[in-house]
């Protein structure tokens, strides 16, 4: 039987959400870098794995199914993520440019990482930009197609792309990217904490990156380890008829 520490950090958060807000605490990324186990996350992290897995017993393992992702249809997650996470991102890119552009103009004399900072929010905010439209207009529509037809017990749908397989590999590269260039931001804006008496703007931009990291993470894990896995097996089994 496979322990907790065995279990991988994906696995954890896909089963239980809340799981989510222990490992961000801990610096353990749960998104793109969910793949590996608890045991070597800690060592990685240099966090004792018996500290962790007590916190992690102590969650409430009632799911609440609004939000118990992993049983939701593809079809339905994927508007949620678009809903919810790509307006996330629309709403909020157009803020995080004023306010890096603003504090740099300010600030930025005085803590000089301010200038490196703007240039990775615009990166990320141009990378989001490109990347959702793709997921909107090409790899959700067609991932529905396949949900259709499975509901349907109709044939698989036509593809020019040979399989889901290869826009997906191109998503999850893109996540990769985001995450480290919000990695980088982090580093350099020490985990958004602003200077001992920053203005009231400095203040926002930071609790704003902050924010926009936390959702990122979140956007990240239901595509990454439950729409995309979830998206492999359905074309295998239609594939199959």
């Amino acid at each position: 039987m496979t322990t907790l520490q065995e279990r991988t950090v994906a696995d954890v958060v896909t089963e239980n959400i809340k799981a989510a807000h222990i490992f961000k605490k801990h610096g353990i990324d749960f998104c793109c870098g969910g793949g590996v186990s608890i045991k070597k996350a800690c060592e990685k992290a240099k966090i004792d794995p018996t500290i962790l897995e007590a916190e992690l017993l102590k969650l409430d393992n009632v799911m609440d199914r609004a939000h118990d992702y992993n049983s939701w249809k593809l079809d339905f997650l994927a508007d949620h993520i678009i809903n919810v996470h790509h307006h996330y991102v629309e709403e909020n890119s157009p803020l995080l440019l004023q306010y890096s552009k603003r504090v740099n103009q300010v600030h930025g004399h005085h803590y000089t990482e301010l200038a490196e900072i703007e240039t990775l929010v615009t990166r990320v905010v141009q990378a989001m930009a490109s990347h959702q439209k793709k997921e909107e207009l090409i790899l959700f529509p067609f991932i529905k197609k396949m949900v259709n037809a499975e509901r349907e017990n109709s044939e698989m749908p036509a593809i020019h792309f040979g399989t889901v397989e290869n826009p997906i590999k191109m998503m999850e590269e893109e996540h990769e990217e985001a995450g480290e260039i919000m990695r980088k931001i982090a580093e350099l804006s020490n985990n958004f904490t602003p200077p001992q008496g920053a203005c009231n703007t400095y203040r926002a931009f930071y609790a704003k990156l902050d924010e926009f990291e936390q959702d990122l993470h979140q956007h990240i894990h239901l595509e990454n380890n439950i729409l995309f896995p979830k998206a492999l097996g359905l074309e295998k089994r239609l594939t199959k008829n």
